[in-house]
């Protein structure tokens, strides 16, 4: 019989990370995951033998290789990584602070840095894996005002995961990047969405933005997180997985918004973006 996948699963204790633990374990496949804090990671999963919950601080290059060497001394193995852990963050950019800014990109950019770099090492060796980074249909789309860092934070994410891709393929390793649009889980509560410590009225759209993400669209969202998880973990199955996976009908439908306006600025701006060639 095939030997279950070993899954290593951040950001785990609430929302779509903890649904994919969740169908996870009930499948049978091993799980390490990882949170902040232990407890509410093992209270929101419950006991199995399968699992494996760890208290990393992601930011921790040795935090993360703890963990990701504790996973491979339970399991043997380490096959599908998903990088799930990160937080949104709402504000203008002449509002958000450097400290504010930074921290984003520490939590939603280079943490995923360390888990790859801490686990590229034993998919290698066993020339094979799939890491899948949960980025945003704002990793694709940008014209969320009051989003601009967070923005950033999931557009650096998509274009370090496309160049992963072509370095890890002749290895053995899939890479995907999974683009949500609005799912019904807690990213744009008090917990999970933060806020600018400097307010500009002078931000209406902004404010605005913020208001309705976290008093309209809360609660709201037409995502099932569940359905969401079960997709991702398809994914996973699949020989050849796609490097670029929009998840939900809102992000399908933006994604195709953004490649129509930037194919009719392309051809309305065609000749004079190629009349800069030197001439024969």
């Amino acid at each position: 019989m095939e030997q279950k996948k070993v899954w290593f699963v951040t950001g785990a204790s609430k929302g779509l990370g903890l649904s994919i633990v969740k169908q996870l374990l009930a499948q049978g496949f091993p799980v390490a995951a990882t949170s902040r804090s232990i407890d509410a990671l093992s209270k929101a999963v419950g006991s199995d033998d399968n699992f494996l919950p760890l208290s990393v601080d992601l930011t921790s290059e040795k935090s993360v290789a703890d963990a990701v060497d504790a996973t491979v001394k339970k399991f043997g193995r380490i096959d599908v990584v998903v990088n799930n852990a990160g937080y949104g963050l709402v504000g203008a950019l002449e509002e958000l602070t450097d400290e504010e800014s930074r921290e984003n990109f520490n939590v939603n950019v280079f943490a995923v840095l360390n888990v790859i770099r801490k686990a590229l090492p034993h998919l290698r060796k066993q020339g094979s894996g799939h890491i899948i980074n949960i980025s945003s249909i704002a990793g694709f789309v940008g014209t969320f005002p009051g989003f601009g860092i967070y923005c950033a934070t999931k557009f650096a994410l998509d274009g370090l995961t496309e160049a992963l891709s072509e370095e890890v393929k002749p290895m053995g390793i899939h890479t995907t990047i999974v683009g949500p649009g609005y799912f019904r889980t807690n990213f744009l509560a008090a917990d999970s969405l933060v806020t600018p410590k400097n307010i500009i009225e002078e931000y209406t759209t902004v404010r605005e933005t913020q208001h309705a993400h976290q008093h309209s669209y809360n609660g709201n969202q037409a995502g099932d997180p569940e359905k969401g998880a079960a997709a991702i973990i398809r994914i996973a199955s699949e020989q050849q997985p796609p490097l670029h996976f929009f998840l939900g009908e809102d992000a399908y439908n933006l994604a195709y918004s953004k490649m129509d306006a930037v194919k009719a600025e392309l051809e309305s701006w065609k000749e004079l973006t190629v009349s800069t060639a030197v001439e024969a």
